[in-house]
């Protein structure tokens, strides 16, 4: 799920796996992989509005996802 600034929650298919993908492959957070997370998501039939603007906002919110998952992830995988 992705809240915007504005209030507006969205709930997208496949973030989970997708995220976890991304991990395993050992991506950085950066904008590349933002857009990576963008079109995987496209790819599984999320609907993502066009607009530069409205695509910049879901990268942001979305590779802010992807650092939590990736802090979570490390936190997790030194505890074993």
């Amino acid at each position: 799920m992705l809240q915007f600034a504005d209030g507006t929650r969205v709930a997208i298919k496949g973030l989970g796996e997708t995220l976890a993908e991304l991990y395993a492959e050992d991506r950085p957070t950066n904008q590349e992989t933002a857009e990576e997370i963008l079109a995987r998501l496209e790819a599984r039939a999320n609907f993502i509005p066009p607009g530069a603007a409205v695509r910049r906002e879901y990268r942001y919110h979305l590779l802010k996802k992807y650092e939590e998952y990736v802090e979570y992830r490390h936190c997790k995988d030194h505890q074993d």
